[in-house]
């Protein structure tokens, strides 16, 4: 079986917890986790500075091919979700999860060829009211339902449901698992609250789920990153038909 390793991580725009904005610290934390797919959150893009593009900047530094789904403007770039990864991209989408009046919030989708397959990545980040958070999970259905996703789906990211909720409970109906795969990650320095997290398929199988607890995660953003080690389920070959010529003769 095919095993990759998968991560969520909220950067906090590269901000730490000793308020000093610092993406190679970032970016050596991802490296403690070594992950095949990363899903980064709260990333912010300006024009013009390359240091500042924080979605080229940490692929760059960590070879990884990156995809940037903005949500918003920020200053004089955008802000928005991150994928990160080391598997060939061959496409992605966008679903607008915004609610009028609430801050501007979306759901990355990318799709990576893993085997003969296609995996099909959705990185999230919800919104701070309970309301909000029903009507984007609705729309999030939809878009992880779409007829054109045919491979098996990873669903990550940061959902802002400090309680089990509506969230909990209609993701765990779609993605059943044996895994536990709810684990305190905010605040990073003593985590509380399960707002980070991964969900797959049944096509997946869990191997280990983990938040990473290092020295410098515990610093580097006020989130922990979630971690999923997965392995792909083979199917069952299916005999082909046998017609013609290859027929057995009759007895």
């Amino acid at each position: 079986m095919t095993s990759l390793v998968v991560a969520s991580y909220n950067i906090h725009r590269g901000t730490g917890l000793d308020r000093r904005r610092d993406l190679d610290r970032i970016a050596r934390v991802v490296e403690e986790i070594g992950p095949d797919v990363i899903a980064l959150q709260e990333v912010v893009r300006e024009s013009g500075v390359a240091s500042a593009d924080q979605a080229i900047y940490l692929a760059s530094v960590l070879g990884m091919t990156v995809v940037m789904g903005e949500t918003r403007r920020f200053g004089n770039g955008t802000y928005g979700n991150a994928v990160l990864t080391r598997l060939p991209v061959v496409g992605s989408a966008r679903c607008d999860l915004s609610q009028n009046g609430r801050e501007p919030r979306g759901c990355l989708r990318v799709d990576l060829a893993l085997d003969d397959a296609t995996l099909h990545v959705f990185n999230c980040h919800f919104g701070l009211a309970f309301r909000e958070r029903r009507k984007q999970l609705a729309l999030l259905a939809g878009f992880i339902r779409a007829a054109d996703c045919a491979g098996p789906r990873v669903v990550l990211g940061d959902f802002n449901e400090w309680h089990r909720g509506p969230i909990t409970r209609g993701l765990r109906r779609e993605f059943s698992s044996p895994m536990r795969r709810m684990r305190r990650t905010h605040p990073s320095v003593f985590p509380l609250f399960t707002l980070d997290r991964i969900y797959w398929d049944v096509d997946l199988e869990g191997e280990a789920f983990r938040p990473h607890r290092s020295r410098l995660a515990r610093i580097a953003s006020d989130h922990l990153p979630v971690v999923a080690r997965l392995r792909v389920r083979r199917r069952a070959a299916v005999a082909p038909y046998v017609t013609g010529d290859a027929l057995p003769p009759p007895e």
